[in-house]
Order: C-alpha cells, then sequence, then structure tokens
C-alpha cells in the first residue's frame, strides 16, 4: 500500500487551512489597550469588552504598534490569529507586526477603510502568508471555543448552525432574531465587501467543521463565479446550505438582441445557480433558520407529497392553499390504509384530500393518524395541525407526537396554533427538536425548502461531460463559420448561418434558401413546394414580426412574388437603415399537430452561458415561461428542465394530440449543451419556434449572437460548472495482458469506492488515512466522489472482470482497485496528493501510473508544485516517491511524518 496524506489536514484529517482564523489556540489584540477604559477607537471599546467576558480556553496576550523591543523580543507573542481593532492609519503597521511574528491568520475590525488601504493590507497579508478576514469586517464568534472575536454584539448560543453574512448590518439583525428564538451557532462570520478570506474560503472551511451541521449563507454579491460554484458544491455535498439573496434585479436587458436574454434576468440565473448547486434559497432570515432546523433533523422527503393531519378544517385549507401555490402535491392515503384509520377515528372524521380528525380528536387519534401516514409509500412528509379547542389536551398531543418520530420515517412538521394555551406544547416540541410553526402557511413553505433540497441534491449529483453520447458534432466547422462572421465585424448571425450552426451540431432545421429578388423567391419556392413561409433577412433586424417580416403559408408563385415586394416595402418603412440579404424561403413545417416551443441561451454577469426553455411562437416575451439550467447538460438534467417549464403541461396528449416525442426535445437541449460547452463565442441564441410531436422536433427559426472568445474551448473556462473531464480516460495494461480503466472519478463511483475502501488491509487504510477507520463515513464518501474538477482532481483506476454466468453467458463487473488525488492549495500554486493502490493488485505499476497521470494534470492546470506527507514507517511509498524524483524531508509538525515534494 502507498500513500501520500492532505497536509492541509496533516495528520490530523480534519485540519484546514482556515484553522489557525477561526479555532485559535493563541490570539495577540492590537487595540491600543489592554482594557475598555483605556481605549479611545470604539471598535477597540467592543472588541475588548467582547473578547474578556468570555473564557476562552487559549492564551491572549496584547501588542501595541508603539511598543519598543525587537522583534525577537515580540517572538514569546507568537500566535495563531492577529485581532486588530485600531484607528485606519494604524492598521498597516499593526498587520505588519502579525506577519513578523509569524502570525498565521489576522482579523481586521474596521469600517469605511477605502479601496486602496485595503489593498495594500491584501499585499502585506500574501507577503507574509496570512490569512487575512477584513479589513471593513464585524469579525466572527465561535461560541463552542467560547470565543467573541467581534463587534456584532454579545456571543451567541452554541448551536449546529454556521452563519456566514456578507452583511455587518444585518448579522447583528440575525444575532438578535437568534438569541430571542433560542437558536445557537457553531460560527457566526461576518466577511464585509474587501477581505482577502472570501465566500469560498469560508464554506470550504465550514463544510469542513465538526461543529457545523447546517451553514446558512447572506449573499450580496460575488467575485469569482468558478471558485463560488465550486465551494458551494462541495458544501452542499456535505452538508445542508442554505442561502438568502439580497439585490433582486428585474428581468430583462433593453440591450437583448434575443428573446432568451430580453425574458431573463439576473436573478432568475441566481435561482437556477443555487438549485445546480444543491442548496436551498429562501427570503427572509426567519425562512432561513425554519429551513435550517428542519434540514438539520434526521429524514429528508424523497418527494413533494404532504400528508395535513389537523383537527379543525380551517388551517388545513390554508396548508392545502399553500402546498398547491408552492407546487406540493397534498397526500391522500390509501382505501386500505383509510379505512383502517377510520375504525379508530371519531365519526366525525374525514379523510378526503387532508385527515380532519374533528374538533374531539384525542392523542390516541394523532397517534394512529400519524402511524398511517408512515406506513404510505405516497406520503413523503407529514405536517400536523393542533388548533385549541375546549377541554382539548395539546400538551398530551405534542407529548404523541414527539414519542413516536422515531416511528414515522419521513420528516415531521407541526404547526401549533395560537399563543398562550399551546406555549408549553411548543417547548415539549422543540425538546424533541420537532419543527414547530405559529401558522400552516409557515410550515407549508418549510416543508417545500426540505423537498427542494432534496430535489436540488439530485442536480447537485449530475457531472455531465461536454460532448453527449449522440453523435458527434462537425465543431471545428461550427468555430470557422464563426470566426468567418467575427472577422466581417459581424456580431449576429443572419437565419441561414444560425441554421447552419445547428445543422453541425445535428439539430433538426427546416430546409431554407436565400432569395435576393422575386423571381428566385419564386423559383426556391416552386423547388421546395407549397405552402412556404417568408422571412426577412437581415442582421439588423432582430424581431422579424414587429417589421412585417414575416409571411406564413403563401400557396403560390404570384403570392410569393407579392409577399416578396410587399414585405421589402414594409421593412424599408419600419426600419429604413436596416441591411437586407434578401428573403428566406422555407416550406411550412408539416408538424399540424405540433406544439411551439423554445430554447435558447444567454450569457449572464458574472455566470456565463445559461440555457432556457419555454412556450415559444411570437407571444414569447409576453408569456415569458421560461426554466433554465447551467451547462453542461446530460438527460436528466434536461428531463428535469423540461419539467420546470409552464408548457409541459401541453406535452402530453392534449385536447385530441397525442403526447409529443419527449426525447426529441431532450437530444435538442443535449446538443445545445455541447454548442455552449465547445463554443465559447457564443453570447445569445433562440431556436424559436421549435416545433415538436409525436414523431420528433424541427427548428424552424433560429438568431444567433456571438463575440470574440476570453477562454479557450478546451478548458471551459466560461463555464460557472466544469465538465466531466472525459477527455482524461485512459486505458492502461496490466501484467499477464488484461487491461484497466484509468479515469477522474464520479459521484456514482461512491459504492465502488466504499467498497474498495472496506476490502483494504488494516495497514493500508492506516498508510491512507492515519487512523483505523473500515469504512468512509457518509459525509467523506460523498467529498471524496463528488468533486470540483477545477480545484481537484481524483483519478480511479477501475478493473473489468467477466466471469461464465453459469448460463452459457457471462457477467461483468468492476472494481475500483486504486486512486490517486490531489487537492489545490489556497495559493493556487502548490497542490497536495494522495495515493493508495488496492493489497490484491500491488506490484502492478499501479502506484507509479496513477502518480505520473495526476502530476500530468495538476501540471496542465498550472500548478507548479506537489506535495504530500508519508508516514516515516512507510518504506514502500518513501520508495516510490524517490523513484518519481520527489525530495523527502522531515516534518517539523510531527516526527511521524515526513514531506515529499516535486517540482511540476
Amino acid at each position: 500500500m502507498l500513500d501520500g496524506i492532505d497536509i492541509n489536514r496533516g495528520p490530523s484529517v480534519d485540519r484546514h487551512f482556515l484553522t489557525p482564523l477561526f479555532s485559535p489556540s493563541a490570539i495577540v489584540v492590537f487595540a491600543g489597550g489592554r482594557s475598555a477604559d483605556e481605549v479611545e477607537h470604539p471598535q477597540a471599546r467592543v472588541l475588548l469588552q467582547a473578547i474578556q467576558q468570555q473564557a476562552f480556553a487559549g492564551s491572549i496576550d496584547y501588542l501595541d504598534t508603539e511598543q519598543t523591543g525587537t522583534l525577537a523580543e515580540l517572538a514569546h507573542a507568537r500566535a495563531d490569529l492577529a485581532i486588530i481593532a485600531l484607528p485606519h492609519e494604524r492598521i498597516t503597521a499593526a498587520l505588519e507586526i502579525a506577519g513578523r511574528i509569524r502570525c498565521r491568520a489576522a482579523l481586521v475590525l474596521s469600517s469605511g477603510v477605502p479601496v486602496q488601504p485595503c489593498a495594500e493590507l491584501h499585499a502585506i497579508a500574501r507577503r507574509h502568508g496570512v490569512h487575512l478576514l477584513g479589513p471593513n469586517s464585524l469579525g466572527f464568534q465561535r461560541p463552542h471555543l467560547k470565543l467573541n472575536a467581534s463587534t456584532a454584539g454579545r456571543l451567541a448560543n452554541a448551536g449546529p448552525l454556521a452563519l456566514v453574512s456578507q452583511s455587518g448590518a444585518l448579522t447583528a439583525s440575525m444575532l438578535d432574531w437568534a438569541a430571542c428564538n433560542g437558536v445557537g451557532f457553531s460560527s457566526v462570520i461576518s466577511l464585509g465587501a474587501n477581505t482577502a478570506v472570501d465566500l469560498p474560503q469560508v464554506l470550504d472551511f465550514l463544510a469542513n467543521d465538526a461543529a457545523t451541521q447546517s451553514i446558512l449563507v447572506y449573499l450580496e454579491g460575488i467575485h469569482n463565479a468558478r471558485r463560488f460554484m465550486s465551494a458551494l458544491r462541495a458544501a452542499a455535498s456535505a452538508k445542508p446550505v442554505v442561502v438568502m439573496k439580497a439585490g433582486r434585479q428585474p428581468a430583462g436587458s433593453r440591450a437583448a438582441l434575443t428573446h432568451s436574454a430580453a425574458i431573463v434576468g439576473s436573478d432568475d440565473v441566481f435561482e437556477a445557480v443555487l438549485r445546480r448547486a444543491g442548496v436551498v434559497r429562501v427570503r427572509s432570515f426567519t425562512q432561513m433558520f425554519s429551513a435550517a432546523k428542519c434540514l438539520a433533523s434526521r429524514y429528508r422527503p424523497a418527494g413533494r407529497s404532504l400528508a395535513i393531519i389537523t383537527n379543525g378544517g380551517g388551517p388545513a385549507v390554508l396548508a392545502a392553499d399553500r402546498a398547491n401555490e408552492q407546487g406540493l402535491e397534498v397526500a391522500r392515503i390509501d382505501a386500505a390504509n383509510r379505512a383502517e384509520l377510520a375504525a379508530k377515528l371519531s365519526p366525525l372524521a374525514t379523510l378526503d384530500t387532508v385527515i380532519d380528525l374533528s374538533e374531539d380528536a384525542t392523542p390516541e387519534h394523532y397517534r394512529a393518524a400519524l402511524l398511517a401516514c408512515s406506513r404510505e409509500r405516497g406520503v413523503h412528509g407529514v405536517l400536523v395541525i393542533y388548533s385549541p379547542k375546549p377541554g382539548g389536551d395539546c400538551d398530551a398531543i405534542a407529548q404523541v407526537v414527539g414519542e413516536n418520530l422515531t416511528l414515522v420515517a419521513k420528516p415531521v412538521l407541526t404547526c401549533w396554533m395560537g399563543e398562550e394555551s399551546v406555549r408549553d406544547a411548543r417547548v415539549l416540541l422543540n425538546a424533541r427538536s420537532v419543527p414547530t410553526f405559529r401558522t400552516p402557511e409557515a410550515a407549508v413553505d418549510a416543508f417545500h425548502n426540505i423537498a427542494s433540497f432534496y430535489q436540488n441534491q439530485q442536480l447537485l449529483q449530475q457531472t455531465p461531460p461536454p460532448l453527449s453520447n449522440l453523435a458527434q458534432p462537425d465543431t471545428e466547422g461550427a468555430r470557422l463559420l464563426i470566426e468567418g462572421v467575427l472577422t466581417e465585424r459581424r456580431r449576429v448571425l443572419t437565419e441561414m448561418e444560425s441554421k447552419a450552426l445547428l445543422a453541425a451540431f445535428h439539430i433538426p432545421v427546416t430546409r431554407t434558401m436565400l432569395a435576393r429578388s422575386a423571381n428566385e423567391a419564386m423559383l426556391i419556392a416552386s423547388q421546395l413546394g407549397y405552402p412556404v413561409a417568408l422571412k426577412i433577412d437581415s442582421p439588423d433586424i432582430s424581431h422579424k414580426s414587429d417589421v412585417q417580416g414575416v409571411a406564413l403559408n403563401v400557396v403560390s408563385a404570384t403570392a410569393v412574388r407579392d409577399t416578396y415586394h410587399d414585405m421589402l416595402a414594409a421593412v424599408s418603412r419600419a426600419q429604413p437603415g436596416a441591411r437586407i440579404n434578401g428573403v428566406t424561403i422555407q416550406p411550412m413545417a408539416a408538424k399540424r399537430r405540433g406544439r411551439e416551443i423554445y430554447i435558447g441561451m444567454t450569457t449572464d454577469d458574472p455566470f456565463g452561458p445559461v440555457i432556457t426553455f419555454g412556450a415559444g411562437g411570437t407571444m414569447i416575451e409576453l408569456i415569458a415561461d421560461r426554466a433554465m439550467e447551467l451547462p453542461p447538460l446530460n438527460q436528466f438534467l434536461a428531463h428535469r428542465l423540461i419539467e420546470r417549464a409552464r408548457v409541459a403541461a401541453t406535452l402530453d396528449a392534449w385536447r385530441g394530440q397525442p403526447a409529443v416525442k419527449l426525447e426529441a426535445i431532450e437530444q435538442v437541449l443535449l446538443r445545445v449543451s455541447e454548442m455552449v460547452c465547445a463554443l465559447p463565442q457564443l453570447r445569445e441564441m433562440d431556436i424559436n419556434p421549435i416545433i415538436v410531436d409525436e414523431d420528433g422536433a424541427v427548428a424552424v427559426d433560429a438568431r444567433i449572437v456571438i463575440d470574440h472568445a476570453g477562454a479557450s474551448a478546451k478548458d471551459y473556462n466560461h463555464l460557472a460548472i466544469l465538465p466531466y473531464p472525459a477527455s482524461q480516460e485512459r486505458e492502461w495494461p496490466m501484467k499477464g495482458g488484461d487491461l484497466y480503466t484509468l479515469r477522474p472519478i464520479r459521484p456514482d463511483d461512491a459504492d465502488m469506492l466504499q467498497a474498495f475502501t472496506r476490502s483494504l488491509s488494516d495497514e493500508s487504510r492506516y498508510y491512507r488515512f492515519a487512523s483505523a477507520m473500515h469504512e468512509l463515513p457518509a459525509r467523506m464518501l460523498a467529498r471524496y466522489t463528488l468533486i470540483d474538477y477545477d480545484r481537484e482532481m481524483a483519478l480511479v483506476a477501475v478493473h473489468r472482470e467477466r466471469k461464465p454466468d453459469g448460463d452459457g453467458g457471462f457477467t461483468e463487473t468492476e472494481q475500483i482497485i486504486g486512486v490517486s488525488r490531489y487537492i489545490t492549495n489556497p495559493d493556487q500554486t502548490t497542490c497536495e496528493f494522495s495515493l493508495v493502490v488496492s493489497d490484491a493488485y500491488k506490484g502492478q505499476g499501479l502506484g507509479s501510473r496513477l502518480m505520473l497521470s495526476i502530476m500530468e494534470i495538476a501540471r496542465s492546470r498550472g500548478l507548479t508544485e506537489i506535495i504530500g506527507l508519508v508516514l516515516a514507517n512507510n518504506p514502500n511509498m518513501l520508495k516510490l516517491m524517490h523513484g518519481l524524483g520527489f525530495t523527502s524531508a522531515s516534518f517539523p509538525e510531527d516526527p511521524d511524518f515526513r514531506i515529499v515534494t516535486q517540482a511540476l
């Protein structure tokens, strides 16, 4: 067994590079004094009061920028974290001292520091290797460490939630609300606008923080879409993440050159981003905390069907109405279950849509209803409502719900309506960690959040390649077409060019020919066959119908001639300066029972290309039916995208028309995804309408806007989500002539990776994980298989084995026999590796091949050095490293390890 161990996590696998910042063992404080009475700076006073009121277990020293003495004399104050709360003009000196005494992290508590001084502070921190939170930050709190390094108020209660906020004012408001509602935190981190330690890094820390069960994020803006998506997806794969986003912008842009760009707003795109990242979005911080509380519960819903149990009709109607508004289903238990339950209830109970136990409901009635819902496979969650009734025992009913919670293997939410009479019941429910709400609507909203989380987690698991398994497109021909248009200093492709581009990616299009005179139009129409459609061809006209530039169902040569002349005259009157290439002629689509849809794309700042889908035709902007998804797509994502559009309801059998061929729409979406991945020059696209029926789909019209690419298609830097790197797949020989496949890991490799871990010897597991674990915990398994290929890479060696099945055939099984991995360090120039090979496949050269391959990928990503920790008593690993040219040295922090490095 051969192995390297991640250095940032060190011999202890949980250590993160931001540990010195958020879990320091020693702190130095620059505040101009030792007590609040000695200092004048307001933030220094607040900090000193906060930090000295808590029983922080580590050491705290106080330094002053005016302090005399040499750095050697100050070395006794060496600490993990320096906290600076000084006037603007003294911050720089304090940060310099912190760097020179080798603090690994610094926090600058300030407000109003201008942009240029902030940049200078960042440069100082980089020079000294200091992780800098701030300036212009309120700081952070770590309640379980009794550390209040903030000016945000008193230390919050300890709890499982982490709060990260880009707004200082909102951070203080959330803390105040949480204190009144008994909400506790593992971390409260206020970033501010000018911090060097940014949101992606903090998310990465919290994803690895054992004290954090759920992460709450208040977001105002992002700077780097790829890094944000990378960190958000990684965090959401490890634990629930709830995001509240400020600054919702109105949809549409006056500068848009296509329908897609006109109807898609930045907030729509952000919604799609969060959905693809596997997180939940909320609109208020009360929803944020309730969503986090529900997601921290034992069970997740596997669908959107909610059963409602009540002792009053009115509240249940409110809940059902809210469920319908949110796109949820109100679950109805089956006939056999209803009959069995009815025998246990009051004769006044009704079991139609909701389970109304009637006003004389007892605790036993609630227990029976709850257990009936637990047996129903079509029920994905249960809402229990109680309205105070004369003689009712609300406390006993709450007790019953809490006691039977473990018997219901699905989420249970409660709504105890009223205030004074149900206060104790709410306390009982909270004590058993049962989410409880004051109104039915709030409870339904909470279930909607956790149901969305389940669906979004499915989207998170998807890592499609840039190309589907459909026929190979003519990518080079498409690129040459685009470059030809750009050399003419044009951005908008003509209809002919747009359709040629679609055809290069095998998207079915109607035959289209350009006529430059009325006579030529008549000849073309006769060849194509009547009826035909005529459309103006101009790079200056975005919407042809608006200038009378479209004529449909033209049935004769005379009509073609007259329509040609009338169209040119009408367009000249409506848009006199437009350049006109001629008129395109195409046969009318024969799909008389087809539905009109549109597929398009637009480019968002900062998330890049977004694919859109919805109802098509001339009223597209008025209808504004838009669903969207980030590329790359696979069939699962394409299908979900179709489901989210309102037009999906018309694609089944409808008003005597058969259901359309959904696979045809999915294939067009996959082809558009291929275009977007392969052609970074694309800016906007409308394929509208696409006519689809039971036989297939055909694109009738298309408009594409392009521009010079700022990124190479090879690196996919124009995409917010890096595609699965299928190009890295290789086959390699084993001794004896057998083969194994070396490829990047996928989320669906989780079971194989777990089986591989279990198959390792105790010694091999110890060398890999520096512990005696026999299998990977679920969170670690998700972390190792759902990776962001932009900042890390894991290669698996997969061996396929064919065995006779006894029926004259063969069964094929595959297993992972080796894994190599690197993770990019925060400096973005070096990386850390790990390596493990199956005990049964040693001596096959797997270790060398896995290391050489992972090093080659790291080199291609611009990394300059690869580093690893090796147990000193692992001679095989040290021998391999020596053979590959690594240098080996002692590891100062732990003599049991050696550090091996090689320049890339």
